[in-house]
């Protein structure tokens, strides 16, 4: 139970921490969406597969380079509230790329 209390307390603390990115990211996606928004013929349904895919490319990328990034490795990550951490921070990472891929992709996608 320590490790869970530990990690929500990180998490916390960091977020804290990058609040002006997190609010610099929301700004540019709402921004992503009015552009994409304003294109008539803009198709979103055709632009969640590309987006879904970035997501899954982002999310394997942080996966995989985030201990090296940290100065860790896989061989330092003994306990499982480690192994989630990591694929839940990859996964939020991945969330953030679709989220951004999306708005781009309907833009640049259009209605048959």
């Amino acid at each position: 139970m320590y490790e869970i209390w530990l990690t929500l307390n990180i998490l916390f603390e960091l977020g804290m921490q990058y609040l002006p990115a997190v609010i610099g990211t929301v700004v540019l996606w709402l921004a992503l969406m009015i552009f994409a928004a304003t294109r008539p013929g803009a198709s979103w349904t055709k632009a969640l597969a590309p987006a879904f895919i970035t997501g899954l490319i982002a999310t394997a990328i942080t996966f995989f380079i985030t201990p090296a990034m940290t100065k860790s490795s896989f061989a330092n990550m003994g306990y499982w509230v480690d192994w989630m951490n990591l694929f839940f921070y990859a996964a939020a990472f991945g969330a953030v790329a679709a989220a951004l891929a999306w708005p781009i992709a309907a833009y640049l996608h259009r209605k048959a």
